[in-house]
């Protein structure tokens, strides 16, 4: 009977395992899909001769600018702070045990609200310029330099705290709700002693827009995702074992605070630098990774590359989205992230409730 099962097991796995594969093919398809689809789509429509004329350089001087210097970048930035955002929110889920779990979860995101406040109000980066139906930042460096380090330090303060729960999921989740409350308060003070521009500076940058990225941007933001990308796969296993709780994966030689602190601090310099160029955009973190777990299983060593490339597909459609349902006018991407995401949110409330037996 043994050896009748055992490659039984063996041909279930290598079908499972293709599986798997094969889905991350797909999802690297519909990757390109979306790419193809963004940079037909827009308020300005150019055929596909067109597109691969400029691709080349050649065409047209208009639909080389139009190509080169604004939709490019955006899907690009869309792509890269995409898969980002995916990766962060599946560590988190991992390592919290958590499907609730987000890039937000470290305060990440109030902490980079109220950095790029700071900047744009106590240090008067905050002026605006009216170009065409835009805003135009007049110092975004120094805007996204302050949204970086403050939402960076606030995780560096929540893992201090949770230092003295040694580390535990709850300590983590419990800080970081604490410190979100406390940036968010800080914000509203900011902004009630602005002025008019500066509040409206403000409210922009909070929209979440990859209209403002731009390829020096995208230069930084790439070889961070790559490098966290290679580092969480790197400790895939390690993943997979404290998925089994904490005593299964200290008998397999796994160091579960160690890695909790690598990934918390790894996740959270990414989601920083993400929301630092590209402003507030939720549920990204939140989305990709459960939809993909549903869909590969947990085994991270296929759930990190397929929640990657499926927070890139879903960023970037919510742009596309954003930017042709109202043509002309371009809808903050932050929204449409929001309103795809809320019922994903819900539904993963009510279905753990379900589990819970309640």
């Amino acid at each position: 009977m043994k050896t009748a099962t055992e490659p039984d097991s063996l041909i279930d796995y290598a079908l499972l395992r293709r599986k798997k594969q094969r889905l991350i093919r797909w999802l690297f398809l519909g990757c390109l899909g979306a790419v193809l689809l963004s940079i037909l789509l827009g308020a300005s429509s150019r055929s596909l001769k067109e597109i691969g004329m400029a691709l080349l350089m050649r065409g047209d001087a208009t639909t080389r600018l139009l190509l080169w210097q604004i939709r490019l970048p955006r899907i690009t930035g869309a792509l890269i702070a995409g898969a980002g955002l995916a990766l962060s929110g599946c560590v988190m889920q991992n390592i919290l045990n958590n499907p609730l779990a987000s890039p937000s979860t470290l305060g990440v995101s109030s902490g980079a609200a109220f950095g790029a406040n700071l900047a744009i109000i106590l240090f008067r980066a905050g002026d605006v310029s009216a170009i065409g139906r835009g805003w135009l930042l007049d110092q975004p460096y120094l805007i996204s330099l302050s949204a970086f380090v403050v939402s960076l330090s606030a995780s560096v303060i929540v893992l201090a705290l949770a230092r003295l729960r040694r580390f535990s999921p709850e300590a983590i989740l419990l800080a970081g709700v604490a410190l979100s409350s406390i940036f968010s308060a800080g914000t509203a003070i900011l902004q009630y002693f602005a002025s008019d521009t500066q509040l409206s500076a403000a409210v922009f940058w909070s929209f979440g827009d990859l209209g403002r990225i731009n390829w020096h941007e995208i230069g930084w933001l790439t070889p961070a995702v790559l490098i966290a990308g290679c580092l969480f796969s790197r400790h895939s296993w390690d993943y997979n074992a404290l998925a089994i709780g904490e005593a299964g994966a200290l008998s397999l030689g796994v160091q579960p605070k160690k890695l909790r602190l690598v990934s918390m601090l790894g996740a959270a310099a990414l989601t920083s630098l993400c929301v630092s160029f590209i402003g507030l955009i939720g549920f990204v973190g939140l989305i990709a990774p459960q939809a993909m777990r549903r869909l590969i299983g947990g085994d991270h060593r296929y759930l990190i590359p397929a929640s990657a490339l499926a927070g890139a597909i879903v960023l970037l459609l919510a742009d596309t989205l954003a930017r042709t349902v109202l043509s002309p006018i371009v809808l903050p991407v932050g929204a449409i992230t929001a309103l795809l995401g809320g019922p994903m949110f819900l539904y993963l409330l009510m279905a753990r409730r379900r589990q819970n037996g309640c």
